[in-house]
């Protein structure tokens, strides 16, 4: 048997003690930094497909401006003077500026345009997505020119989008109005369309009106109008589109 002294003893006890206090303190001043905080989850989106449909006879359509919006905001008035934007589309079928300008627009939520022209009888579906959030006070206006006139454009204007489900159609029809920037001369050379391929656009506003109206329709050639380069043909009945809205998301 081993005896130790009590100085003996006591080192060991010491170093013992400085064992169990290193072990204790092993690792204790790094410190553990806390785990990451999982990614907020996607905005939640809703989205609708629109499908245009030109009822007319021989007016094709120009690409059509589609924007989701709050109440504040309108692509046009009745007795209002036209915007920039949409003098450019109803005169030259460009809708670029009508889209910026309610791009820039506090109520306007989103904006889509079509890719093509839509001739008579056919149709073309736009898709448009925004925020959920938006959705309870979203409305959805529309904007098209029928190429062969002056400065005649149609739509739909205000439609409340706020109730529908997945699932849900709407579908609207649309008249023809008269955007009041260009005399409705029917001469070629201020018809953009196939009927006429003149100019367009002409930033002078030669229509004494200067503000939204509904439109009269083509009068022609066959009908009186001599000067005109229009025929019956070019002439249409409202409605003059129909637009057809269906919740997707």
């Amino acid at each position: 048997m081993t005896y130790f002294s009590k100085q003996k003893k006591s080192a060991l006890l010491g170093l013992s003690s400085l064992f169990v206090l290193a072990a204790c303190n092993s690792g204790s001043d790094i410190p553990v930094p806390p785990p990451a905080p999982p990614p907020p989850p996607p905005p939640s989106m809703v989205g609708f497909e629109v499908t245009v449909s030109n009822l007319t006879n021989a007016q094709p359509l120009s690409p059509v401006a589609v924007i989701a919006h709050q109440e504040g905001y309108a692509v046009f008035q009745i007795g209002s003077p036209a915007t920039a934007g949409l003098e450019l589309l109803a005169e030259g079928g460009d809708n670029t500026d009508l889209l910026a300008e309610a791009d820039a627009d506090s109520n306007a939520i989103a904006s889509a345009s079509g890719s093509d022209p839509i001739g008579p009888g056919n149709s073309e579906t736009i898709a448009i997505e925004f925020l959920e959030a938006d959705l309870s006070n979203a409305r959805l206006s529309t904007s098209t020119m029928l190429v062969n006139t002056n400065d005649a454009i149609t739509g739909i204007n205000q439609l409340s989008l706020s109730g529908m489900s997945v699932g849900d159609v709407i579908t609207q029809r649309g008249v023809a109005y008269d955007a009041g920037t260009e005399a409705n001369t029917e001469r070629a050379a201020h018809i953009p369309g196939p009927a006429g391929g003149g100019e367009g656009f002409n930033a002078t506003r030669d229509d004494r009106a200067d503000q939204v109206t509904m439109h009269i329709g083509v009068i022609s050639q066959d009908d009186g109008l001599l000067t005109s380069d229009l025929t019956d043909q070019h002439r249409f009945d409202n409605p003059v589109i129909q637009v057809r809205v269906e919740r997707t998301q």
